[in-house]
C-alpha cells in the first residue's frame, strides 16, 4: 500500500448504513452499538465472549471466537467497512490483520502502545509528557536497583494486562523485595516512584481523522478498592490544573496520532502538578456521565470520529455525578437490587449493561445524577448509592 493510498484510507468517511466493526463484546461496545444503531449504522461485533454478550445484544451480527482465528476474522472483515476496539487488550496479530485491509480507528500503534505499561511509559518519556519517574525491570536485581534509585514508597506494576488495581504492589519501607517480586517473576514490570497525589482526574475526548479535537472537560474520580467508584463533573480543580490536564490530553492524542475517543487518567499533587497515570485508547468509565450531561456523549463522539465525521459539541451542559454499580450491590448473582432509589429520582438515570450474572467487583452498570450545583448532586448521588448498598 503506497502512501497516497494509505492517506485516502485514513481519511475515508463512512455514512449510514455502513457497517462498524467492534473488536470486543463488553459494555463499552454495547453503548457504542446503541449510538450507531440509533444513527442508522449497522454493527458487527467480534468477541471471545459467549453468545449474547453486552455488545452483541445490540449488534446486527455477533461473531464469537478467538481474535486470532483467521477464518473468523476474515468473515468479520468481509462484513464491515471500518473497525474500532472497545478494549485495548486485542492481540497484535489481530490488529495487524485488520489494519492491512480495513481502516482501524484508533490505529494499531495507538492501541499497541496503550495496552502495555512499558510501551506506554516509554511513549510518554519520548514525547516529554509528564508522568511519574519510572524504571523497567525484568528480574530481582533490576527491581532492587530501581527501588534504590526511585526510593520508597514506590509501586510495581505488571507491564501487560493490568487494570482496576490488578497486577500492582506497593513497596514500602517494610517490603521484602524478594517476596514481592515472586508475583511478577518471569515478566517485565514497571516500577514507578510514588506520587503523593491529592486527587485523581481524567480527561475524555476525541480526535478526528483531520486532527480536530473535542474534549468533555476534566472529571474528578474517587476510587474504592482500586476500582472507579464515583466520577464528578466538572472536577473541583483550579483553572491552572484544568488547563494543564487538557494540555496533557492533547499531547497524548497528538503523539499517538489518535483517531477516536480516548481517556487519559492523571494525578494531581498538592502543589498543583499534573501528570499522566494511564492511557485508555477507548471510551472510559469516567466518561459515562456524558450520556446524560453532554451535547455529544463519548460513544456518539467515538462513532463520529471512527466514521470520519466532524466531531460534535462535547461541552458539559450540566454538572453530573456518575456512580459505578458493581456486582457487590446485587443481593444474589441473578437477583437484581431494588432500583427504586434511582428510578424515583427525577434527575437520575440508570444504565445497566446486560450482564447475566453479577460477581463481586464486576462492573454491572452505573447511574448518573445531574443538577445545577455539583456539591448538591454529589450529595444526592451518595445518598442513592448508600440506599442501594443497604438494600
Amino acid at each position: 500500500m503506497n502512501e497516497e493510498t494509505r492517506k485516502l484510507k485514513r481519511m475515508s468517511v463512512f455514512l449510514p448504513p455502513s457497517a462498524i466493526g467492534i473488536l470486543g463484546g463488553g459494555q463499552l461496545g454495547r453503548m457504542l452499538a446503541l449510538e450507531a444503531r440509533r444513527s442508522g449504522y449497522r454493527v458487527v461485533v467480534l468477541t471471545d465472549e459467549p453468545k449474547g454478550c453486552p455488545a452483541g445484544q445490540f449488534a446486527d451480527v455477533e461473531l464469537n471466537g478467538s481474535y486470532t482465528d483467521a477464518a473468523l476474522l476474515g468473515r468479520f472483515l468481509e462484513l464491515v467497512d471500518v473497525v474500532t476496539a472497545e478494549f485495548e487488550n486485542i492481540p497484535d496479530a489481530c490488529l495487524r490483520a485488520v489494519e492491512a485491509v480495513k481502516p482501524l480507528r484508533p490505529g494499531r500503534i495507538a492501541i499497541y502502545t496503550a495496552q502495555h505499561r512499558e510501551r506506554e511509559k516509554l511513549f510518554l518519556r519520548e514525547h516529554g509528557i509528564a508522568c511519574a519517574p519510572f524504571r523497567i525491570v525484568e528480574d530481582l536485581a533490576g527491581l532492587e536497583k530501581a527501588v534504590a534509585e526511585l526510593g520508597r514508597p514506590c509501586v510495581i506494576k505488571t507491564a501487560a494486562f493490568g487494570y482496576d488495581g490488578k497486577g500492582q504492589a506497593k513497596v514500602t519501607g517494610e517490603t521484602v523485595l524478594a517476596e514481592v517480586w515472586k508475583a511478577f517473576e518471569g515478566a517485565h514490570a514497571v516500577v514507578e516512584q510514588w506520587v503523593p497525589f491529592v486527587m485523581e482526574v481524567s480527561v475524555v475526548g476525541a480526535r478526528g481523522v483531520d486532527g480536530s479535537m473535542a474534549v468533555h472537560g476534566v472529571v474528578e474520580n474517587e476510587h474504592a478498592d482500586h476500582i472507579l467508584d464515583v466520577s464528578i463533573a466538572p472536577a473541583r480543580v483550579s483553572a491552572a490544573v484544568e488547563r494543564e490536564a487538557l494540555k496533557l490530553w492533547e499531547a497524548v492524542a497528538e503523539g499517538l496520532d489518535y483517531v477516536g475517543t480516548m481517556a487519559v487518567e492523571m494525578f494531581v499533587t498538592g502543589s498543583g502538578e499534573v501528570m499522566v497515570n494511564e492511557i485508555a485508547p477507548r471510551p472510559h468509565n469516567s466518561g459515562h456521565h456524558t450520556i446524560d450531561a453532554c451535547g455529544t456523549n463519548q460513544f456518539l463522539q467515538q462513532m463520529r470520529a471512527v466514521c470520519g465525521l466532524p466531531l460534535g459539541d462535547a461541552g458539559l451542559r450540566t454538572p453530573a455525578v456518575m456512580v459505578n454499580l458493581l456486582g457487590d450491590v446485587w443481593p444474589e448473582p441473578e437477583v437484581h437490587p431494588d432500583w427504586s432509589a434511582v428510578l424515583e429520582h427525577p434527575r437520575a438515570k440508570l444504565h445497566l449493561y446486560g450482564k447475566e450474572q453479577a460477581r463481586a467487583k464486576r462492573k454491572m452498570g452505573h447511574f448518573t445524577v445531574v443538577g445545577d450545583e455539583v456539591e448538591a448532586v454529589l450529595k444526592e448521588a451518595r445518598e442513592m448509592q448508600g440506599r442501594l448498598k443497604r438494600g
